[in-house]
């Protein structure tokens, strides 16, 4: 719920102004004609706005079973939300806000929207009819400002509750069915009838809850809650709230659409009687149910949901769609352009790209400006079924955001003959902020008795967001004469040329020469060429014919292609156009077995070179393949007249590719053209280690690693939360904690990175001072176990593998809670440090005590029995953390 940012989005419009000249026959220029590239404005603006107001909470919205909170402009401030308990304000982090009803997003002005499902974790319930929740707002600014905080408390009313009611939320799955049971409360052991219902008394309380993952999975209610689950009873009703990366949820596909579904059975006990509820729901998942085109998004949802239909065929009585939780009528719909069908099979959503209600939002890729437009929709619907008449009531909230589409900036040329001024016009609407940097170059030119203005310009743009660069290059060109000729542009990248050709003011009447070859219709179709009446463009690959190698670099090769237009008629030269690259490509590759690659290429100053006659040192060996413009040859250190040298670290293994002697001279007699000769080298470093991984085949008597502590790097750490994903910085210590809440402590061997290896706890305690040794001392683990004296017993949480987790053997992660520092102290305003003896021990010789296993003999714990696999105390590693203040 922390790290939370808006975006600002605007339209660029950016005018580049110029003045154009009057030149004379003669070449004159005079003061009344303005003096030669006199320009008038060249503007950049750069805006960036931070809000500095407080933000705004009075507008809460009251949306059926769930309530808004509009917060406001964060003015790019952090935000921290806390559900406020016994005037004691809780940070909902994103484990609690999943299992409470929360959720929380930013709009693409940098407004906060915090969603809360009425009947969340610290809601005051008032008989299920009025429901009150107190927020407190954090913000955090700059370094040097304090933080700001606001405290709210919101009352929805809502007394139309549906039989059951499903809200899919953006982290988690609720539903909320009324409390009500069989009529004949009977044994567990004995089918439970479905045919009469009557609401459960409050002298029933829960005891287990099965989830169906399909396969059936029972867990006590206490530990589904620690597990992340939300359920609850209110005055009426059962509550049940997943989140939805929980294991107990699973994917269902439900008429083509994949679904999340979580399905429950919560036991009701009272003395002899039993008693149970059902309650599922079941949430789309994007993929497979949206469709995107060019300018449309399309959400399909089934009408029957399968895996929430019990009794016959649904009747659906009502569909409403909306955004951002508002529902909208018939008439905001239409207005916005949106589109909802309801078909036999499913109910459908059309939403055009860039409709009110989303937004767009910047990105470069590949150095090319792209833009995804974001919207959350919302479909909410009432059904009854035929055989019992009861009604469900399902609400699903459903962000969406598009693939990156590509928006390259578009520059129109719109010069002014009549004021003889340039007016290039760069526009891209539905931008984030921008900042602009413009390069411009004019020149000009007189050909064919008419004088042309050229402006190359080059927008260099970056991501206000992201500070992201990328660049556009447009060219603008204008004339003062009738008659404009056809003009050439381009340029390249990392493989390509790119060939533009204007027609001018004669249209499409000149020939095209690409290198020496006629610009014929199937050269360019494999030029993949591209012509729209006005223009044409085409792309020639870097080793195409027509390019020629002007010389060879260290890690390229620079190319150029040339291009010229020429009259049909009188076949003289109308334009020549050159454009030259440096394309990176690697000719020489060395390999660790010591094998050598080279590849020779023809260049422009050797026309007469056949590369099939290069040699290495050695004449006899000659390429592995050869054209008429390349020759590769491949060779070892210890071949074709290499030689070596040492340097300092490292050995350099050389050869050079040339033509024979005979043939050179040969050639030289004949052309003044220059020697070929292209050296070849490869680096080998001399002292550089490498890691070698080896199993040794297990033998009778081997000897193995003894179990032991060692000076291995052992580190303790507190997280957040028990998905042991975010944890508290060193810096943030002395941190507060409060008696209700838990403390989640993880241990981590930091090396060897080696799965044959494990941690193991052997003893933790907590003390008031830092001294581990210190009194008073509160025994949290003791050889491997729990303390067995201590009613508020460590929680053991298993360790899975995951990004951060390698190898869980290296972990151990356990609970405490708050209360077990209580006992016996009356003042509870002091700080706590606790400290950890660990073990490593050897997988593959687990020898005893906690190397078989955390508390593999409980019964021994309480006779003071110290099982270990090494005596020596100095084996053990010890770590402490602290303070903790207890408030």
């Amino acid at each position: 719920m922390g790290h939370l940012f808006g975006l600002g989005f605007v339209a660029l419009f950016v005018f580049i102004i110029f003045s154009l000249f009057t030149v004379s026959d003669s070449c004159d220029f005079s003061e009344n004609d303005s003096i030669f590239f006199r320009w008038l404005i060249l503007l950049i603006a750069a805006i960036n706005i931070e809000a500095k107001t407080k933000p705004s909470i009075s507008n809460t919205k009251c949306l059926g079973n769930v309530m808004r909170v509009d917060v406001g402009p964060l003015g790019g401030k952090l935000l921290e939300v806390g559900a406020v308990i016994n005037n004691s304000a809780i940070l909902l982090t994103p484990s609690l806000a999943s299992q409470c009803g929360f959720s929380m997003k930013i709009d693409n002005l940098g407004n906060a929207m915090i969603y809360a499902s009425l009947q969340n974790c610290f809601a005051q319930n008032m008989k299920d009819e009025a429901f009150t929740t107190v927020f407190q707002l954090r913000l955090h600014g700059s370094q040097l400002a304090e933080d700001e905080i606001y405290q709210m408390a919101e009352t929805c009313h809502y007394t139309a509750w549906a039989c059951r009611e499903i809200v899919c939320d953006h982290n988690y799955m609720e539903v909320s069915v009324k409390r009500v049971a069989p009529d004949d409360y009977i044994l567990p052991k004995n089918p439970i009838p479905e045919a009469h219902k009557r609401p459960i008394d409050a002298g029933f309380r829960m005891t287990t809850i099965t989830f169906f993952t399909p396969e059936e999975k029972v867990m006590k209610v206490i530990d589904a809650q620690r597990s992340g689950h939300g359920i609850a009873n209110t005055p009426k009703r059962l509550v049940l709230r997943s989140p939805k990366a929980a294991p107990e949820t699973y994917t269902q596909n439900v008429a083509g659409v994949p679904m999340l579904v979580v399905k429950t059975s919560t036991v009701f006990e009272k003395k002899w009687l039993v008693t149970r509820i059902d309650a599922a729901a079941a949430c789309p998942i994007q993929e497979g149910s949206v469709f995107f085109t060019a300018n449309t998004i399309t959400w399909y949802l089934p009408r029957h949901i399968d895996p929430l239909i019990s009794y016959g065929q649904p009747k659906l009585l009502e569909v409403y769609m909306g955004i951002d939780g508002q529902r909208l009528d018939a008439a905001e719909v239409e207005a916005r352009r949106y589109s909802l069908t309801v078909t036999d099979a499913y109910i459908i959503s059309v939403i055009p790209i860039g409709a009110v209600g989303g937004y767009f939002k910047s990105h470069v890729q590949d150095g090319q400006y792209h833009v995804s437009y974001t919207i959350e929709p919302m479909i909410e619907m009432f059904w009854t079924e035929d055989a019992t008449h009861e009604g469900t009531r399902y609400k699903v909230f459903f962000p969406i955001t598009t693939p990156l589409l590509p928006r390259p900036p578009q520059v129109t040329d719109r010069e002014s003959h009549h004021s003889r001024v340039f007016v290039a016009l760069s526009q891209q609407s539905g931008c984030s902020s921008l900042s602009l940097a413009i390069f411009a170059q004019m020149s000009s030119q007189l050909k064919l008795g008419a004088t042309v203005y050229s402006l190359h310009l080059v927008f260099g743009l970056v991501v206000l967001d992201d500070f992201v660069p990328f660049s556009h290059t447009a060219y603008v060109q204008a004339t003062l004469e009738n008659i404009v000729p056809p003009s050439v542009s381009g340029g390249c990248d990392y493989q390509n040329f790119y060939i533009l050709v204007k027609y001018g003011t004669q249209g499409f009447n000149f020939q095209t020469a690409v290198g020496t070859q006629l610009l014929t219709q199937t050269l360019a179709q494999q030029y993949g060429f591209v012509e729209n009446g006005t223009h044409f463009s085409f792309v020639v690959p870097f080793f195409d014919p027509a390019v020629v190698y002007e010389a060879i670099e260290l890690s390229s090769i620079k190319s150029r292609l040339d291009v010229t237009l020429r009259n049909l008629e009188t076949n003289t030269i109308i334009k020549e156009f050159s454009v030259a690259c440096n394309f990176i490509s690697s000719l020489t590759e060395c390999f660790p077995n010591g094998t050598m690659t080279a590849l020779a290429v023809k260049l422009e100053s050797v026309p007469g070179l056949n590369p099939s006659q290069l040699t290495l040192r050695d004449p006899t060996c000659g390429p592995a393949y050869s054209d008429e413009r390349y020759a590769y040859f491949v060779f070892t250190g210890n071949s074709c007249g290499t030689t070596r040298k040492f340097l300092p670290n490292m050995m350099m293994y050389e050869n050079e590719i040339s033509l024979p002697d005979e043939l050179e001279a040969k050639r030289a007699s004949n052309s003044e053209e220059p020697e070929y000769e292209l050296k070849v080298s490869c680096y080998y470093d001399i002292n550089t280690t490498y890691a070698v991984a080896f199993q040794p085949r297990q033998r009778r008597n081997e000897p193995y690693a003894e179990n032991a502590k060692g000076q291995l790097q052992v580190a303790m750490r507190l997280a957040l939360d028990d998905s042991y994903s975010v944890f508290h910085r060193v810096e943030d210590y002395p941190i507060t904690k409060y008696l209700q809440q838990p403390l989640y402590f993880e241990v981590e061997l930091l090396t060897p990175a080696s799965p044959e290896v494990s941690v193991e706890l052997e003893n933790c305690w907590a003390t008031l001072a830092e001294d581990r040794t210190s009194r008073p001392r509160w025994n949290l683990i003791i050889n491997g176990c729990t303390n067995p004296v201590d009613q508020y017993q460590v929680i053991f949480h298993p360790v899975w593998t995951d990004a951060r987790v390698q190898y869980p053997s290296h972990f151990k992660r356990f609970e405490v809670k708050m209360f077990a520092f209580t006992r016996d102290q009356e003042d509870l305003s002091r700080q706590l440090f606790v400290h950890c003896d660990v073990m490593i021990c050897d997988a593959r010789n687990p020898l005893g005590g906690v190397c078989k296993g955390q508390c593999v003999n409980p019964d021994n714990r309480n006779k003071g029995i110290r099982l270990r696999a090494v005596s020596d105390e100095n084996k053990f590693n010890h770590v402490s953390l602290g303070p903790i203040r207890i408030s």
